[in-house]
């Protein structure tokens, strides 16, 4: 294989993996009753339209479906991408849901 086509799979890889953690993300929201868009929006606001996550968005599923998704496990995705932004109001959201969970015990 040649150096063209390694960087080619490599880019690939990457592609998929960030494809994986935007999912991860869009199943989160879902699965605690939020908005991925709202939530994305509020740590990029100048990204208006973002394909990766549209498409990820149509392909969650009803949380009476979907698999938990730890908090910690989705923070650690974005952490591995680099999405510092969006953790940070991922972490406001786990507070706030931590906190209405504990009003009503």
């Amino acid at each position: 294989m040649n150096s063209k086509n390694v960087e080619d799979q490599i880019v690939e890889n990457y592609q998929k993996d960030e494809k994986m953690m935007v999912l991860v993300f869009t199943q989160w929201c879902v699965n605690n009753n939020l908005d991925p868009e709202d939530l994305y929006t509020r740590a990029y606001p100048t990204q208006t339209k973002n394909h990766t996550l549209k498409e990820a968005i149509d392909l969650t599923v009803p949380k009476e479906e979907a698999g938990d998704i730890a908090d910690e496990t989705l923070l650690g995705v974005l952490s591995l991408f680099g999405n510092d932004d969006l953790a940070f109001v991922v972490t406001e959201e786990i507070d706030k849901l931590k906190k209405r969970r504990a009003e009503t015990k």
